[in-house]
């Protein structure tokens, strides 16, 4: 499997990246640790996490997603195999971007990950509160002191992006090499039409989330009857339920069907096929799950069912 650059961080990376929001969550550690040892088996190697997963779940606080990986770090011996991304901003006990949080969050993330270093470090949102030169500031700092790889922007706009992209070019700071947005064949508008220029012209990593819809794009949630199989996404899932969805699935079956693929493999390898995305985020609660989404970097569709896919998603 060749590798794709991530911006100009100097890393690379395998075309699927796996989610570590269900760490703690819908899969406690026993079956996190399988989905990790199966994903690194299938030759993949982006672990995305954040500090404040899987801090909605009742008796939670946060910081469980990290620690599970941590402890299949110091398990499995494999950190040289894995690029490690986890994110700062959005947990209510290290929310913000000022400089003294993100030094504090930093310190917490490599403590509870077991590492000395975060290969790629997201601001998990924007913070209007705080100058982007003080935010980029922390971050050359964290670099410099060897704790960060390099850094990137998750949930930003386009326009907050290009400013710190000026930012960055003027004071001399790192930049954001890598964006962090919501694309898949539903949600598709928010990212092409204002993201995907700028990445493109300035040569910026993507990895997206929701790559499969919290679900939907699975195929497992066709009706109302289907939102039981999950409390945890039928919530998410049921606002897809409508004739574009069907429409959406029923071209993923129909593309799925000709490679003896499931809709899942086929949603994800058309993202792969996107000529801005470094590498989809999926995430899976157990190894049989990681196999099948792993069949999408396998995977290659035809210029045709590229746009078939492409039409039957059209808002």
């Amino acid at each position: 499997m060749t590798n794709r650059k991530l911006g100009h961080s100097g890393l690379s990376i395998g075309a699927l990246a796996l989610g570590g929001n269900v760490f703690g969550w819908s899969a406690d550690e026993a079956a996190s640790f399988a989905v990790l040892d199966a994903f690194v088996g299938e030759g993949l190697d982006f672990i995305d996490t954040a500090d404040t997963y899987s801090g909605w779940v009742p008796g939670n606080h946060g910081g469980e997603s990290e620690t599970i990986i941590g402890r299949w770090l110091k398990r499995s011996g494999k950190r040289d195999k894995v690029v490690i991304a986890t994110k700062v901003a959005k947990w209510s006990q290290r929310k913000g971007l000022s400089a003294a949080n993100i030094a504090a969050a930093a310190d917490d993330s490599l403590r509870r990950l077991g590492i000395d270093c975060i290969d790629v470090y997201f601001a998990h949102e924007d913070d209007g509160a705080v100058p982007l030169e003080e935010t980029l500031g922390a971050f050359a700092r964290l670099i410099e002191a060897g704790k960060v790889r390099t850094i990137g922007a998750s949930n930003y706009s386009a326009a907050r992006v290009a400013a710190a992209l000026k930012v960055s070019a003027k004071h001399g700071l790192p930049r954001y090499e890598v964006l962090q947005p919501e694309y898949n064949l539903i949600s598709r508008e928010a990212y092409e039409a204002e993201l995907e220029p700028l990445a493109r012209r300035e040569n910026l990593g993507v990895v997206c989330y929701y790559s499969l819809a919290s679900g939907f794009l699975t195929g497992k949630y066709r009706g109302q009857s289907d939102l039981a199989k999950s409390a945890a996404r039928s919530g998410a899932v049921a606002k897809y339920m409508n004739p574009r969805g069907t429409r959406i699935l029923a071209a993923l079956d129909d593309v799925a069907a000709a490679h003896r693929a499931t809709p899942a493999a086929v949603a994800l390898a058309w993202l792969i096929a996107q000529p801005t995305i470094t590498a989809p985020i999926a995430s899976a609660t157990n190894a049989t799950q990681v196999h099948e989404i792993a069949a999408a970097t396998r995977l290659t569709l035809s210029p045709a069912e590229l746009e078939q896919l492409t039409q039957a998603s059209a808002a």
